[in-house]
């Protein structure tokens, strides 16, 4: 039975899940926001938030472990120096999911998540 087991599988494989999250963790962290379905918006954020936490404490164990989540360089001092100083005294909500709409192909619910 799978009581209380709750997690986004966004119908992958969890390899696929788990590089799909990253690329969409690097976009956002480096372009501010990004604009994709509403499940995957709402899986995002909860990659995202804990890496935005963990990036507040600001010692080489927070960086190491935020390597470890992201693949470029760029968005790990990205979030390190101009993201994690900015919400220093917000305790979370780092993101914020707007509804766009369905996409007209597929009908897939649209939402745009960004950095408050």
């Amino acid at each position: 039975m799978r009581h209380n087991k709750k997690k986004h599988t966004l119908g992958r494989e969890k390899a696929h899940r788990e590089a799909m999250m990253r690329n969409l963790s690097d976009s956002l962290l480096v372009h501010g926001s990004v604009v994709t379905t509403l499940a995957k918006a709402k899986a995002l954020r909860t990659v995202v938030e804990p890496l935005i936490t963990k990036a507040k404490k600001g010692d080489i164990n927070a960086r190491r472990l935020i390597i470890k989540k992201l693949y470029t360089d760029e968005a790990v001092n990205k979030i390190m120096n101009d993201i994690a100083p900015k919400y220093k005294d917000r305790k979370g909500g780092y993101t914020r999911i707007i509804k766009l709409g369905r996409r007209s192909n597929d009908k897939a619910e649209m939402a745009k998540i960004e950095l408050v």
